[in-house]
């Protein structure tokens, strides 16, 4: 069973009523709200420009198949 809810005080509040008994073991899993990038951080682009485009010899169809490429599965028709 997921719960949802949110600190008050320091204290864990759900956020729906839920059916918990005395004793019953419980496990409180973080999750924060992803801060916005700073604005002069690099995009994935300028992080990856310097390689994108530099690989020579692949087969065209290496995005579709790639399983086909590394693990010997077959090929997907189109």
């Amino acid at each position: 069973m997921t719960l949802k809810g949110h600190v008050e005080k320091g204290v864990v509040v759900l956020d729906e009523p839920a059916d918990l008994r005395e004793g019953d073991e419980v496990r409180v899993q973080l999750s924060r709200r992803a801060e916005a990038p700073e604005e002069d951080a690099p995009t994935l682009y300028d992080q990856l420009k310097d390689v994108i485009g530099i690989a020579e010899g692949l087969p065209p169809d290496l995005a579709e198949n790639h399983d086909h490429y590394l693990h010997g599965h077959p090929k997907k028709t189109a």
